[in-house]
């Protein structure tokens, strides 16, 4: 019997398969690509995923995540053999996916316990972004899903922002311009259900303190349980020496008081074996690759998650 449970986000870096795509910048990741990317640095990578993903809240809660939002999936066939790897298999997960026009071809995705999450609806919102030459700037659309988490109606809104490019300020107004779409998003919401359950996860490429998560995004009927990590100086990903906070869960408030589905305690996913063990990246997230030198590790970013109680 479940009494408490978990919820996860997880950039997984890159999840390519060995195969060319005509409609995506994927070349790298091909046998003839620069990075050498073929059929068994692939199913390790699957390997590596289904473990973390298997370990997630399993410590607290002896079960990894009910429902988990994913970024940087390449497609549906990396999907599928994710969920249908060993450590995943008996939770009987399922999946949404949908091809964004995101240049690289990654997308976000989200996977789902079939025992104890009910799909309803799923849709994606594209977001248009122009360069400095007004020319479109092709981006990860952000996804919806609504269903019911056990038994009661949840929505959930996955994300992967605009990256940041050589520093903050290039970049800052696309991932306003995220917020305001995922405002819009949540507007929609509120014209078909009173007092919605919201969901608000992804990669958001800027810290709870940034002004296009604290200032465009959040609001009185939102609350941000990453904060008090960030203030901890805690972070998921690691670059130049410096954590950020980029992978976060935001919650509608009416998670802290319900009796279903109660909020409990967020959490960032850095198990040891996660970790660089040595030299200057020590603690670091172990990625695939440093460089174009496979590293044969998990992800740039550690998950994200939250426990509620049921």
């Amino acid at each position: 019997m479940i009494s408490q449970y978990t919820i996860a986000f997880y950039n997984v870096e890159n999840l390519f398969d060995a195969e060319h795509n005509d409609y995506t910048l994927d070349l790298d990741y091909t046998p003839q690509g620069e990075l050498e990317w073929n059929e068994d640095r692939y199913q390790r990578k699957i390997n590596n995923l289904s473990k973390v993903i298997s370990k997630i809240g399993f410590a607290q809660n002896g079960l990894p995540p009910i429902f988990l939002g994913l970024a940087e999936v390449e497609n549906s066939t990396c999907l599928e053999d994710l969920v249908k790897e060993e450590k995943l298999a008996a939770y009987n997960y399922d999946f949404v996916h949908y091809d964004s026009p995101d240049e690289r071809g990654v997308d976000v995705a989200f996977l789902y316990q079939k025992e104890h999450f009910e799909l309803t609806y799923s849709d994606t919102y594209t977001l248009y972004l122009s360069d400095k030459e007004n020319n479109r700037d092709y981006t990860r659309d952000i996804l919806l899903v609504a269903g019911q988490l056990f038994g009661e109606a949840v929505y959930i809104i996955v994300n992967h922002w605009p990256s940041r490019i050589s520093s903050e300020k290039p970049s800052d107004e696309k991932r306003v311009a995220a917020a305001k779409k995922v405002k819009e998003i949540i507007a929609e919401i509120h014209k078909e259900s009173k007092n919605p359950k919201i969901v608000i996860l992804g990669d958001f490429n800027d810290t709870p303190k940034d002004r296009s998560i604290k200032n465009y995004l959040m609001t009185e009927d939102l609350f941000n349980p990453m904060l008090d990590l960030q203030l901890q100086k805690k972070g998921s990903t690691k670059h130049r020496g410096k954590w950020y906070l980029f992978d976060q869960i935001i919650l509608s408030k009416n998670f802290l008081s319900s009796k279903n589905n109660k909020f409990l305690k967020a959490h960032i996913f850095d198990d040891f074996f996660l970790q660089e063990k040595s030299g200057k990246r020590k603690g670091a997230p172990k990625r695939t690759y440093l460089g174009k030198w496979h590293q044969g590790g998990f992800s740039d970013h550690f998950p994200v998650f939250a426990s509620f109680q049921k």
